[in-house]
């Protein structure tokens, strides 16, 4: 297992991150049943085999399983007898979790409420990474980025991140955290795959400029890319896909996708799945994948992941199989911005 900075931070966590949204989902959870019904002794387990694979870095969020999956997480680490400085937790808030119209979104109050309810559920005294957890379309920038810096200075909160926010809007967050002196936004985590790849067009430019890690959620696209799928394969029974079909994929890419992986596939004895995992590894950009597993099979092989190594020859096969269609205005920056680039010394000959 490797390890990498969070962010520009001095934190390291593994590149494999085991996501906890499996976790719950019992017969009343409604949405989340369909995502996963892991009890405390089946967290248990996938929690240590996690941990003896070397996984540092644990997410889940208030939202998943309403609350259910930190209680679970939390109590695993106790049940294993896990000491808190050996992981590092991420959660995160934003979601609705209850009817009041206060209980949902990036506002101070609803923030600070948020924060301490995961805490009580996780069992610990502070939280590693705190996220927001999608776009608040009603608060403003500086009232979150305050209420976020406030828990970090009371020492509940050690870094802050943001999922499903748009370049633009990280940096203009960014940009007021730097004249305000908050503390920053140090992560985004977003959906990201080799049939997917379409945060490579605004999000990965900023998120390289502005040294920011990115974590990676649903890198199978929601197990569609697990081999299982694809033209004449029949859709697995009891399938995530089948009750909920997210995130939207453009089939026609996703399936040559496939096609490229089982060959590489079978060239390294592997699965697909974990060839589309290791495409991802091999991407600068990427801090840590997360990967959300139903059975101790299913972890194994992801694992896995961080041991392939694939070749020059075969990244690029799979980067061009995948590549995005051009648009504008990329495909302009391509064309004036080709002449700036250095190009070879040719001397003179005399």
């Amino acid at each position: 297992m490797r390890y990498k900075q969070l962010g520009r931070t001095g934190l390291f966590v593994s590149e494999i991150c085991l996501g906890a949204m499996t976790f719950g989902g019992n017969a009343d959870a409604g949405f989340w049943k369909a995502i996963g019904q892991l009890g405390q002794s089946e967290v248990d387990a996938l929690v240590g085999r996690a941990l003896a694979g070397g996984v540092n870095f644990f997410d889940t969020a208030d939202v998943y399983s309403f609350g259910h999956s930190e209680r679970l997480l939390g109590q695993a680490f106790k049940n294993l007898g896990v000491a808190r400085k050996d992981v590092v937790i991420a959660t995160k808030t934003f979601g609705e979790m209850g009817p009041g119209p206060n209980d949902r979104g990036a506002s101070r109050g609803h923030i600070m409420d948020s924060v301490k309810a995961s805490l009580e559920r996780l069992q610990a005294d502070h939280i590693d990474l705190y996220q927001i957890h999608g776009h608040d379309a009603v608060t403003p920038i500086d009232e979150t980025l305050r209420a976020l810096d406030d828990l970090v200075s009371e020492g509940l909160v050690r870094y802050v991140g943001v999922s499903n926010w748009s370049a633009w809007r990280i940096a203009k967050a960014l940009g007021l955290s730097e004249a305000k002196g908050y503390a920053r936004f140090e992560t985004l985590q977003a959906y990201y795959s080799i049939a997917g790849r379409d945060l490579e067009r605004e999000l990965v430019p900023m998120l390289s400029e502005e040294k920011l890690g990115l974590m990676v959620w649903s890198p199978l696209a929601g197990g569609l890319l697990s081999g299982k799928f694809g033209p004449g394969a029949a859709t697995p029974e009891g399938s995530r896909r089948t009750t909920f079909d997210f995130p939207p994929v453009n089939t026609d890419r996703a399936w040559a996708c496939v096609a490229a992986m089982r060959e590489v596939a079978a060239a390294h004895d592997s699965s697909v799945a974990r060839v589309a995992l290791a495409w991802l590894l091999a991407k600068p950009h990427v801090m840590s994948i997360i990967i959300g597993a139903k059975t101790l099979a299913q972890l194994e092989d992801n694992l896995a992941a961080a041991e392939l190594s694939l070749s020059a020859e075969e990244l690029a096969r799979l980067d061009v199989v995948s590549a995005l269609p051009s648009e504008y205005p990329g495909w302009m920056f391509e064309r004036q911005g080709s002449a700036r680039l250095p190009k070879p010394f040719v001397p003179i000959k005399t």
